[in-house]
């Protein structure tokens, strides 16, 4: 029998942390955060102290007294707190796809004599469609993979792209349909004794299962703070190099804040030694300061606990829907699975309208597929068990 939800939430020891969230009243449940998280009430305090007291009482000395650092200040924070990554390597910068871009033509830089970059077919669409442009750009070829949607990208379905051409590998940690987890260290391994350079999209992880960038020795990685970070709509992304790369990894958009010294305003282009070499443009600053207070909460929770307690909210998810007799095409094995479960229903789109219309939140995704996003500091036992119950509901046949 299943555990009742207000028993879970009772003995859940990160419940606490719901309350540092705004929470909407008026919604039954809340499963998209692996879209877009929750509203920390901490950056609603300091993103009003920096708009009346920084930008509103500083003006420009604000960047001099504390902005300027803002992108590796905090991106030394991230990496610490949810990459397992030392200081110097994590830099807040762009969209995700701007950083993937920089990231494809800087590791494609560090294989000159190669000429293909290994992608699977079924990854985003902004990972795949970059792969594609980058390659036609260096005048590169993509070699697509194949996976099954739940068994998904494995050592043995990597190999058989793996080559003497091979450059890069771009691979998400988690699949954004299905919620598989990959082997990040076993495929990391089996990329570079192919001779090449590894890209890890971290979007659907970080912040939600424990990575060690360092210790398994990743070239690169990217991911966004919007989901797991609640770091908001549009928030920047970050990359990740690691240090031994610094020297060689060059991306292709040189700005500005790029520079080796960045308000000599030189006449020649002498790039960053240092992670700063990755960015561009001016960062945006409030955004930069919400990636920050949303790292701190993980820091505070910790990424294991947090993980302790997505493999027990997926796993109560999959028990849910199981006794609801609806199809789940997510790993069963809690090892094997991220921070999301998802449904598939022929009749997925009608059922995520009605579900909105009922106060539940999830996602669709094409064609046939419903994701239950489940953050482990927003989402409780009891709202999950709400959201699965009308679930049953209205995906229950009709007559």
């Amino acid at each position: 029998m299943t555990t009742p939800p207000d028993v879970l939430d009772a003995a859940d020891p990160l419940a606490p942390f719901r309350d540092r969230f705004v929470i909407d009243d008026d919604l039954v449940a809340y499963l998209d955060g692996n879209s877009l998280g929750r509203l920390p009430r901490a950056t609603l305090d300091r993103l009003a102290s920096f708009v009346r007291e920084e930008w509103g009482g500083r003006l420009i000395r604000g960047w001099e007294e504390s902005w300027v650092d803002l992108p590796v200040t905090v991106g030394d924070e991230l990496g610490a707190a949810l990459l397992g990554a030392a200081a110097g390597q994590t830099v807040v910068a762009d969209s995700t796809s701007v950083c993937i871009y920089k990231l494809l033509h800087a590791a494609a830089g560090l294989r000159p004599d190669r000429d293909e970059i290994v992608i699977d077919a079924t990854n985003f669409p902004t990972d795949r469609y970059l792969a594609e442009s980058v390659a036609a750009a260096r005048g590169m070829t993509v070699r697509w993979l194949d996976p099954d949607l739940v068994e998904n990208v494995t050592t043995d379905v990597l190999a058989q792209a793996l080559g003497e051409r091979t450059a890069v590998v771009l691979l998400s940690h988690v699949d954004y349909r299905s919620g598989t987890l990959l082997d990040l260290p076993a495929l990391t391994d089996a990329v570079h004794a192919a001779g090449a350079v590894v890209i890890w999209d971290l979007c659907h992880s970080a912040g939600v299962v424990p990575i060690a960038l360092d210790a398994v020795g990743v070239d690169f990685a990217v991911g966004c703070t919007y989901k797991y970070v609640n770091a908001g709509p549009g928030a920047p992304a970050f990359v990740y190099v690691a240090e031994r790369h610094l020297a060689d990894a060059r991306q292709p958009i040189a700005g500005w804040w790029s520079a080796a010294d960045l308000f000599a305003m030189g006449e020649v282009y002498a790039e960053s030694a240092t992670i700063s070499r990755m960015l561009s443009g001016t960062p945006p600053v409030a955004g930069v300061l919400a990636v920050q207070e949303g790292v701190r909460l993980v820091a505070e929770a910790g990424v294991a606990a947090i993980r302790t307690k997505s493999e027990a909210l997926t796993a109560y998810a999959i028990d849910l829907l199981d006794a609801a007799s609806l199809e789940i095409v997510t790993p069963r094995d809690p090892a094997l699975r991220g921070g999301h479960v998802t449904v598939r229903h022929p009749d997925a789109r009608g059922i995520t309208d009605r579900l909105v219309e009922r106060g539940v939140v999830p996602d669709f995704r094409e064609p046939d597929l419903i994701r239950l996003g489940l953050s482990p500091l927003t989402t409780s036992y009891a709202e999950l068990a709400a959201a699965t119950r009308i679930l049953a509901e209205v995906a229950a046949p009709i007559g």
